[in-house]
């Protein structure tokens, strides 16, 4: 079996590598390493002390590579725009981006329930996974989910919210990479989410649109696509890295 470079995975805001990536990590690693790296405040990363910049996180990305000479990175949400930045702060060890459910800065529908997810991040843990529920997992899925799945995935929810979520969520409100996308110099995917109802499905069209040759593809998802459709990601993913 032929290895391919390897791989670097970056969450999104509010996130953690087992949370975003977990059910793809098997499919991915057949082929090549898996590196990854919980974002302050996730996992069992310490939560930062000051307000989080890319540079920074695509450092700490670059960091969990663990000496591998050359890597691609596959972002989610956020961490599409630490994979951006991490492409033109390394481009000599940057290979391929694939970048999913991103946005080069949030547009104002998507500015406007980040700002709600913040604020509820401050309240009561049960209504806040409630709204992030609300906004996370696509219409058609969650409509099909019984009263008890929703029940425990709320519970869920509510239990793992990780420590750091406000700091990365306010970082996803500031961070704005529109002048770095058409920097990008290595082959890249764009991957959305049709049914996402937290970033808007337009902000991330228009991110791949900023990208040199960037290829598109959809999921058929909201913005838990890890969740929803983890298999048809991983596929995605597997294709344009071969």
């Amino acid at each position: 079996m032929r290895v391919t470079p390897a791989l670097l995975l970056a969450h999104g805001a509010g996130g953690a590598v087992r949370a975003n990536f977990s059910p793809l990590i098997p499919q991915l690693s057949r082929k090549r390493k898996v590196h990854a790296v919980d974002f302050p405040g996730s996992g069992t990363t310490p939560r930062a002390t000051a307000p989080l910049e890319l540079d920074d996180l695509a450092d700490r990305l670059v960091a969990a590579a663990e000496g591998e000479e050359r890597f691609a990175i596959v972002g989610f949400s956020l961490g599409c725009s630490v994979a951006v930045r991490a492409a033109l702060r390394y481009p000599e060890r940057v290979t391929a981006l694939v970048l999913t459910a991103g946005f080069a800065r949030a547009d104002e529908e998507t500015a406007a329930r980040l700002r709600e997810w913040r604020r509820r991040l401050d309240g009561d843990r049960a209504e806040m996974a409630r709204y992030l529920v609300s906004v996370a997992l696509g219409e058609p899925f969650h409509r099909r989910m019984t009263a008890e799945q929703e029940a425990g995935f709320l519970e869920l929810v509510a239990m793992t919210i990780p420590p750091g979520s406000p700091e990365q969520v306010d970082l996803a409100l500031r961070a704005d990479v529109t002048a770095d996308l058409p920097e990008v110099a290595v082959p890249t995917l764009v991957i959305g989410t049709k049914h996402d109802r937290l970033i808007a499905p337009s902000a991330t069209r228009a991110m791949a649109d900023l990208v040199p040759g960037a290829r598109w593809a959809e999921l058929d998802s909201g913005h838990a696509p890890a969740l929803e459709a983890p298999g048809e990601w991983a596929r995605l993913i597997e294709e344009f890295l071969a």
